[in-house]
């Protein structure tokens, strides 16, 4: 008698059942089959079929863990007609559609547990039934306005001449500067562009003007009136595989309105993205020239997310320039070395454009340190958006960079809940956190855009919010996690809403961690890291899940030194610039971060105004809590309990329960 363990029945397109009996490899790729099932219902709600369909999904096969459409397609076609190929962005699934159940069964006994090779990596498919899968319209998102994208705007033979013509090799010259940055080679002609101030000093033009090798190009756009007068600035940037530049919008006081980029040797995604968060990813053919003018060079931010591989459009179905949204049109491109031409002309007065909120011509004086600490909803919001929400996308990469240990105590609490539980991480950073429990489901939600971005590209479930209004329906969380996120609310009011929107998303029993940088980096009689004394350029970040920064700057501790005399006095609150690895002087202040490589900076970013050798200086507000203030806090809210509270690293920690 046979056990269900070594024997299954089966039942054939033609109704018949009959046994089955498999062997140990068989079973051990059943049971890898059954839980990458599971793991797709549990995570992603797709029911899988008991009984042949013309469709199946494909496990690791998607455009999330590096296979590529055609690589796909290939070993898909051998086994059958293909009559779709659905693989949504950032998923490590696919789905495929055969012109009939035969070939898909055909393909289901091919391919499943089999290995595939793509993109320097091996993969093992693991199949299985799923009902008719519908595709979503192909509609091409539109352009920003003012954006064009002109495809072939160069030659081959007028590329490789321009290619040739720069000389990486000189270090500097009387004609241009040339730097290199953490994350590019720069080379600036007719002004140098400084990233200490994101401006040019136009009482020092550089000799020379322009170089001629750019004549031709220049003198075809002011033909074809893709500019109206004459262009005196010239960047020029080359990126390798794997690098980016953090989203941002040029000085409106440094340069005009029009802003023409040429993209040579490679091509490359940049993505746009409005103030009230809706995204476009644009794609920049090899020897296309971008146009920016008015609203989308005024106001939309723009960037290049690090990474080696873009999601494209799979065709030449796609008007030039935008990603479709059809999943059944989306590939893998392998990034190569870009280099980039951006034109620009230096302004002379001030910006007068119909934009004031991104003008820094138009904006109100930035709040300064030593100023006083915000007195209302209104004031925090301006506070928060300068001193934390545009600073995180400035440095998300290099932040990302020094995440990537968990801190063990936030990893027990994720390895402590039960199998199938939901779990959201709000302030997610990078999403280090969201992979630890491999049978929750995790969903992070972060401020930044760049760093949603950054969990985008692992694979990982997370999307752009509010810590203070996450969109998810109220009691739908079995847990929350907060990591180093309410610190960094500027009034006790905004902290209060912060653990309230916690508990909002908590079912009765559900439980929260949060994390918030202390006071008192000694404690016990122990030292936090934090103030442990080391080499210089071997700074570290007191965050949970810091690790180092090796970029500390002697020089601008030493400006700074003595600034904690200025700390808060009862009757009149003020702001300070701390000294980093010191004791906090102050609850209330400014910490710096030291970014090398001076990438530029979005609008209204605040940074020093002497940054390091090594690159720009910007400064996140926090405020550090006393002992026993987070638990103070969390009294505030209703029916929940504080199970506990501890000390860990030189942060406060609670845990809480929701009652009701």
């Amino acid at each position: 008698m046979c056990t269900t363990s070594s024997c299954t029945m089966e039942k054939s397109l033609g109704g018949n059942v009959k046994l089955v009996r498999r062997t140990k490899e068989e079973k051990k790729l059943l049971r890898k089959q059954l839980k990458a099932s599971h793991t797709l219902l549990k995570h992603e709600g797709i029911n899988t079929a008991s009984l042949p369909t013309k469709s199946l999904v494909v496990a690791n096969g998607g455009l999330g863990n590096g296979m590529s459409r055609e690589k796909l397609l290939d070993v898909l076609r051998e086994s059958g007609c293909v009559e779709s190929l659905i693989m949504p962005p950032n998923k490590p699934y696919a789905f495929v559609t055969y012109g009939c159940a035969e070939d898909a069964q055909r393909c289901h006994a091919s391919l499943n547990g089999s290995q595939l090779h793509c993109q320097g990596q091996t993969v093992t498919l693991y199949l299985s039934f799923v009902e008719k899968v519908g595709s979503e319209s192909g509609v091409c998102t539109e352009l920003p306005p003012g954006l064009k994208v002109l495809e072939d705007f160069v030659s081959a033979e007028e590329e490789a001449a321009l290619l040739e013509a720069i000389d990486w090799t000189a270090q500097s010259d009387t004609v241009t500067v040339q730097k290199a940055l953490k994350h590019r080679r720069v080379k600036h002609y007719g002004y140098e562009f400084r990233y200490d101030n994101n401006n040019v000093d136009k009482d020092k033009p550089l000799p020379g003007g322009l170089p001629q090798f750019c004549d031709t190009v220049l003198e075809r756009c002011l033909r074809e009136n893709h500019i109206d007068a004459t262009l005196d600035q010239l960047t020029i940037n080359q990126y390798e595989p794997g690098q980016g530049i953090p989203p941002h919008v040029d000085t409106h006081s440094a340069f005009e309105d029009t802003i023409l980029s040429l993209s040579l040797g490679a091509q490359t995604v940049m993505d746009f993205r409005h103030p009230d968060g809706h995204s476009v990813a644009v794609v920049l053919p090899r020897r296309s020239l971008l146009v920016m003018k008015g609203e989308s060079r005024y106001l939309w931010t723009h960037g290049i997310t690090p990474r080696k591989f873009d999601v494209v459009p799979a065709g030449d179905t796609v008007s030039p320039g935008t990603v479709t949204s059809d999943p059944s049109e989306l590939t893998l491109s392998r990034r190569g070395t870009r280099t980039s031409f951006t034109f620009r002309r230096v302004r002379q007065t001030a910006c007068d454009c119909a934009y004031p909120s991104t003008c820094d011509s138009q904006r109100p004086p930035e709040v300064p340190a030593g100023s006083a600490l915000p007195q209302g909803a209104e004031d925090a919001s301006r506070l928060e958006t300068q001193f934390v929400h545009r600073v995180y996308e400035e440095i998300a990469s290099h932040f990302s960079s020094t995440r990537h240990s968990p801190w063990p105590r936030v990893t027990d609490f994720l390895q402590s809940l039960p199998p199938g539980s939901v779990l959201a991480d709000v302030g997610c950073g990078n999403g280090k956190y969201l992979g630890i429990h491999p049978d929750a489901w995790a969903m992070g939600c972060d401020r930044s855009h760049s760093l949603v971005q950054i969990c985008a590209g692992r694979g990982l479930q997370a999307f752009v919010s509010d810590a203070l209004n996450v969109p998810l329906r109220s009691g739908v969380c079995d847990a929350c996690i907060s990591i180093a996120v309410i610190h960094h609310f500027s009034t006790q009011e905004r902290r209060l809403a912060a653990v309230n929107e916690l508990v909002r998303l908590l079912r009765p029993e559900g439980r929260a961690l949060i994390y918030v940088w202390a006071l008192e980096q000694e404690y016990n009689k122990q030292r936090s890291k934090y103030l442990k004394e080391k080499d210089v350029g071997q700074e570290e970040s007191n965050e949970p899940g810091a690790e180092q920064m090796k970029d500390y700057n002697p020089d601008y501790s030493q400006e700074h030194a003595g600034k904690g005399d200025l700390s808060a006095r009862p009757s009149e609150p003020r702001l300070i610039v701390h000294t980093n690895r010191t004791a906090f002087n102050s609850q209330d202040l400014l910490v710096p971060w030291h970014l090398k490589g001076g990438a530029p900076k979005a609008s209204g970013v605040s940074r020093d105004s002497k940054p390091s050798e090594s690159g720009s200086v910007f400064h996140r507000y926090y405020h550090v809590f006393r002992e026993g203030e987070l638990e103070e806090l969390c009294r505030g809210v209703k029916n929940i309990t504080v199970q506990t509270s501890y000390y860990d690293q030189g942060n406060w920690c609670v845990i809480l329960q929701k009652t009701l």
